[in-house]
């Protein structure tokens, strides 16, 4: 990599800071926008596409050899005239990329003679091949797939710092995909009246990839076939040689068959649990001596002069209007040991008790107590810090939205259960890419503070807000020379973290 684009990033940051710092000293007789008698003209040699980015995503998938990876492991083309499987594959992934939030934007790159220069593609399949490409799967073929991507990202975590390997996090949670098709199979009804399928996901809380997908009928409920899926990805984590697992679910997932054996694993669990009745006496019963106030941080920090608050425009609404309202006003955590009963062994029982104030209007009513229970065999950790770290597990729901807003991985775009989970894979592989394209960015001991918030920042990055700063970057495409130059066209501020990864890419 020349240091002639490090250059171009560090003026452009100059020229736009002068812009923005340049002091207004009085009022402007015409508005900001004042572009007029704009033309349009067609370039004759000069060549550019939107989604520059998208180079750097080749590159990493040619630097961990996925696309060979796929071609070695599955096999579902008789002939390849000329797609592979690995064309198939990635081209799911680098439409959700570029924006597509359908099988029909296909078309538009397909039909884009730059894009594919930029890939060095003479043709990408077409909308209606790719949705053919999904129904050629097995669940075997799925499950082969997903075990590339595993083995894919081994390598991606290999690159990085010891302490990375400290703890993995894994959280589980099932979501719902509607449909209102009446002619796809394996879609069923949920418990809340959805059409559709209702697959399970588990992902890493550390960097928050999703380590496997399967798709369920809609009616199936969410335990379904977890702890199978869980033990899968404990052994991906051993492999990685993380030194420490750590299993997070709600209480749809606190797998009872299952805690000795990873208690005797030393995989340590923070599941929560139903609040059953001999739950809720043990909680009545305990003394005014085993619970301790649960003190919460404030969630930010002000930061310069105090600032008058705003009116609670809703509030008053509410008041005014004589309707129910719930305050929590206080909250005391117990322990207690507790052995379920497909248990051998006992854990710890936390149980967070909530004093809730239930007004009407401008009246108090009456003060009601409810109680969450969670499962541990956590004896390190305190009571404060394990209630804590089990509403963490709130990022998982935040993972899930971007699966389905931002990635539109979560759709039944395809016929039948099996094409559709193929879809979700396939499709949440973009998800994957920015990730490890998070976690490729290098660290120098000179800057490793630095160099990590900006991995940090990649990693917890929107997945719309990823495609418009990375993959978003105009760049015009040149060959000469046995290369293929991005000449990048514009300038942002994640251009300098982009060009340090393409280093190292190259490298």
């Amino acid at each position: 990599m020349k240091p002639i684009p490090h250059r171009h990033h560090a003026a452009g940051k100059r020229k736009i800071r002068r812009r923005l710092d340049r002091p207004v000293t009085a009022p402007t007789p015409d508005p900001v926008f004042t572009a007029s008698n704009i033309h349009y003209d067609v370039a004759s040699k000069t060549r550019a596409i939107p989604c520059g980015g998208i180079g750097a995503i080749q590159l990493l998938v040619r630097k961990l050899g996925l696309a060979e990876a796929i071609d070695d492991r599955l096999h579902l083309l008789k002939i390849h005239l000329p797609d592979h499987e690995s064309d198939h594959v990635l081209n799911f992934a680098y439409n959700a990329l570029c924006n597509g939030t359908c099988l029909d934007d296909i078309e538009l790159r397909r039909n884009d003679v730059v894009f594919l220069d930029a890939l060095g593609a003479d043709r990408i399949p077409d909308p209606t091949t790719a949705g053919d490409f999904c129904r050629r799967f097995t669940p075997e073929d799925v499950e082969a797939l997903q075990d590339v991507f595993d083995q894919t990202r081994l390598k991606v975590w290999r690159q990085q710092p010891a302490d990375f390997f400290d703890e993995a996090i894994l959280d589980v949670d099932g979501t719902l995909v509607a449909t209102g098709a009446s002619c796809k199979q394996g879609v069923d009804i949920a418990y809340d009246g959805t059409w559709g399928y209702h697959p399970l996901i588990i992902s890493l809380a550390n960097t928050g990839e999703v380590l496997s997908i399967v798709n369920r009928p809609g009616n199936r409920p969410s335990h379904e076939g977890a702890a199978e899926q869980l033990d899968l990805t404990i052994l991906l984590c051993r492999q990685a040689g993380f030194r420490h697992i750590y299993l997070r679910g709600d209480t749809d997932f606190t797998q009872t068959t299952r805690l000795d054996a990873w208690d005797a694993e030393g995989v340590l669990f923070l599941f929560g649990i139903d609040a059953m009745p001999n739950l809720k006496a043990l909680a009545e019963d305990l003394p005014a001596s085993g619970w301790i106030e649960l003190q919460r941080p404030s969630p930010y920090v002000a930061h310069g002069k105090p600032r008058r608050r705003p009116e609670r425009v809703k509030d008053r609404i509410v008041r005014e209007r004589g309707f129910e309202t719930l305050t929590r006003i206080r909250e005391d955590v117990a322990e207690v040991s507790y052995r379920p009963t497909a248990c051998q062994e006992s854990y710890r029982l936390l149980i967070v008790r909530q004093t809730i104030a239930v007004e009407k209007g401008q009246a108090r009513l009456f003060d009601e107590i409810r109680s969450r229970f969670y499962l541990t065999n956590d004896r390190e950790r305190t009571r404060r810090e394990l209630v804590f770290k089990a509403n963490d597990r709130c990022d998982q729901e935040d993972l899930i939205a971007q699966l389905k807003g931002g990635v539109h991985a979560l759709r039944a775009a395809v016929d039948n259960l099996v094409s559709n989970w193929a879809y979700l894979v396939m499709t949440g592989l973009a998800w994957s890419l920015k990730a490890w394209f998070a976690l490729s960015v290098p660290e120098h001991p000179r800057h490793r503070g630095a160099h990590r918030a900006q991995k940090r920042g990649l990693l917890r990055m929107e997945f719309k807000r990823f495609v418009n700063t990375i993959i978003l970057m105009p760049c015009q495409i040149i060959r000469g020379g046995r290369r293929l130059i991005y000449r990048l066209l514009s300038w942002n501020e994640r251009q300098g973290v982009f060009l340090r990864v393409i280093q190292a890419l190259r490298c």
